[in-house]
Order: C-alpha cells, then sequence, then structure tokens
C-alpha cells in the first residue's frame, strides 16, 4: 500500500486565492494614522471629575455637560482646571455623553506625590494661579512643616501663595505667624464667627485660587462664605485625637460671585500629608526664601543637612548666637525655620533628590 497522498480528480493544489477572509465580526473600520480634525471642537473647563465622568462648563454658556474621556486621550487623562476640547452628544438629554477628544496646554500643575520616596507625581490641578493654604489655629493645631510643603508645592507649580489662618478667636496667631513673618506671602486672619469675604475679595479677585489644608481647619466653610451656593459638606473636629474629619470627598471648581469677577476657587479634600517626592530639591530650597540667600553661599556639593561641612545655614546659627548672646525670639525662629528646612531636605534625600 502507498501512503503517497493523490487528489482525487477534480482537485487541484491550494494556493493564495484560495484562502476565504473571514469578515471583521465586529465591522470595525480598518485602523488608520488620520484622526479627525477636532481643531474647531467646543471647549469648555472641568469642574469635577467622578467615576470617570467628567462634569464641563462650555466655554461662552451656562450650561454643564457630562462627558467621558476620549479612547485616545485614556492614557493622558484631564483634571479640574483642564480646558478640554469636547466631541459627540453635547444636549441635556439625560445619559448623554459627550467625549474629551483634546487637553489645552496647560499654564500650571499643582502635583503631589503619595510620600516623599515616590517620585510618581499625581496631578491635583490644572491651570490655577493661586493657592490658599488654610489653617487653624487651634482645634486642630496648626502644622508648620506641613505649610512649608504646601509653600514648596505651591514654588515648583508657579502660584502665588496666600495663608489664611482661621480660628483666630481661640487662640493667638502671633508666635505661629513669626514662623513666615520673613516670606513674601500675603496673610490672612479670620474667626469662627466672621467670614473671610471681605478680607478675600481683592486677592481672589480674576483669579483661579487652589485652597488647600488639613482636614478640620475650616476650609470648606471658608468656601461656603466665599460661594454661599457651593453648599460644600463641613464637619467638626474629633475630641480625641485632634484630628479633622474628610468632608471634602473630590476636587471640586467653584465659581465665585461677580463682585469678585472673573474669579473661581477649586475646593480640595484635607490631607494629613503631602508628598514632594516629585520636586526637585533646588525648589524646595527656593521655597524657603528668608533662607535661600544664606544658602547660596554654601559650597557647590552641600546637601544643606546637619553636620555638612562648611554649610553656611550653621554658621548663620552660630553668628546669629554670639551676635544676641542668648537665644531670642528672632534667633529661636531662624533655627526653627532652619529645623524645618532640613528636615524636609532629610525627608526627600531617600528618593535620591540630593543628587540631582
Amino acid at each position: 500500500m502507498s501512503w503517497l497522498y493523490e487528489p482525487e480528480s477534480g482537485a487541484h493544489d491550494l494556493d493564495e486565492s484560495d484562502v476565504r477572509v473571514r469578515p471583521n465580526p465586529k465591522g470595525n473600520k480598518p485602523r488608520t494614522k488620520n484622526r479627525p480634525d477636532t481643531s474647531a471642537a467646543p471647549l469648555g473647563m472641568i469642574l469635577g471629575v467622578d467615576l470617570g465622568r467628567y462634569r464641563v462648563l462650555l466655554d461662552g454658556e451656562d450650561r454643564v455637560v457630562d462627558a467621558t474621556m476620549g479612547k485616545e486621550m485614556r492614557k493622558a487623562g484631564a483634571v479640574v482646571g483642564d480646558r478640554v476640547a469636547l466631541a459627540g452628544d453635547l444636549s441635556e438629554t439625560v445619559g448623554a455623553l459627550a467625549r474629551v477628544v483634546r487637553v489645552e496646554p496647560r499654564t500650571s500643575l499643582l502635583r503631589r506625590s503619595a510620600d516623599d520616596s515616590d517620585q510618581v507625581e499625581r496631578v491635583i490641578v490644572a491651570n490655577a494661579t493661586q493657592m490658599l493654604i488654610v489653617t487653624a489655629i487651634a482645634n486642630p493645631e496648626p502644622r508648620t512643616r506641613l505649610i512649608d510643603r504646601y509653600l514648596a508645592a505651591a514654588f515648583d507649580a508657579g502660584l502665588k501663595p496666600i495663608l489664611c489662618i482661621t480660628k483666630v478667636d481661640l487662640a493667638d496667631p502671633s508666635e505661629f505667624l513669626s514662623h513666615f513673618e520673613d516670606l513674601s506671602i500675603d496673610v490672612i486672619t479670620t474667626r469662627s464667627d466672621e467670614p473671610a469675604v471681605e478680607k478675600l475679595r481683592e486677592l481672589l479677585r480674576d483669579e483661579m485660587t487652589v485652597a488647600v489644608g488639613h482636614s478640620g481647619v475650616g476650609k470648606s466653610t471658608l468656601v461656603n462664605a466665599l460661594a454661599p451656593d457651593a453648599l460644600r459638606a463641613t464637619g467638626i473636629v474629633n475630641e480625641v485625637t485632634g484630628r479633622g474629619r474628610h468632608t471634602s470627598s473630590s476636587v471640586r471648581a467653584i465659581r465665585l460671585p461677580e463682585d469678585f469677577g472673573n474669579a473661581w476657587i477649586i475646593d480640595t479634600p484635607g490631607v494629613r500629608s503631602f508628598g514632594l517626592g516629585h520636586v526637585k530639591a533646588e525648589n524646595i530650597l527656593k521655597s524657603f526664601e528668608d533662607l535661600y540667600a544664606v544658602i547660596e553661599t554654601c559650597p557647590r556639593d552641600c546637601s544643606h543637612l546637619e553636620g555638612a561641612p562648611d554649610c553656611s545655614l550653621d554658621l548663620a546659627i552660630a553668628n546669629a548666637l554670639d551676635q544676641a548672646q542668648s537665644e531670642d525670639r528672632e534667633t529661636s525662629r531662624f533655627v526653627a525655620r532652619v529645623d524645618s528646612l532640613r528636615r524636609l531636605m532629610a525627608s526627600i534625600s531617600t528618593a535620591g533628590k540630593l543628587d540631582e
């Protein structure tokens, strides 16, 4: 018996023309490098993000539409404050969804990392012009080093910082404010029973201001006073732990009343830490503007940490002590500022920032 295959009568050898092309089961068009022209797409500003849905205020209209991120934009993403181009259904039909097809160039980015050793940045807000740092003088106690972190983040993002001290009817803020008295920042104080609307009106006019602060400091209460229709949830401070409860769970852009001009305030969730793993050491040093003139005279490879050879900060402390004969208030403030800077620099050094 022969095992050689012989085709039956009428059969022939197969070639490429005999291959059956299976139709595309999804009916999709072949992929192409040509993309739709979105240059004339309507623009708007993102006011909030919830579960992948973007609330977008359309330019030139007092109308907000829901949108999802276009497939080609999902990797890039967008945040509150971003100006975006939209395509698709822009109607007010229930369930209608537009698509974000482009994010306009940003003028600023406020970022944070999970901690100082994490160099992966998380963008919080885009296109802000100012940072309103809100802290209470009591209940909960103010955290100087957290404010120093906010100031470093503001400097890195190119935002003008404003410091707002709340609840000054509960304690005298003078000693706390002495820590920042040599910084060129505006300082506002408010009482528990006194809205800060008039004090802040000129500072916030025609600006996009992002409000940040520790949980329980009265940030959402302040936002509600500035924009009565905002209705941001407010909370109380735990009497046992002294910590505030998170009430603002998401970032929201809120338009301020007409007497503020074209002004917005962006409320952010309260945080107990603010990682700076993504920030260059040089920008952290520059945010301590009262110390930077001293730092500039340090040796080129100086780490500015305690014990660093020939560090100008140590020489400045020694000179201050000699001149004062004893550690007076001004010297104590200077020593505290140097300690705050060094703690922050030591924290980020684990991420390799001091070697850049």
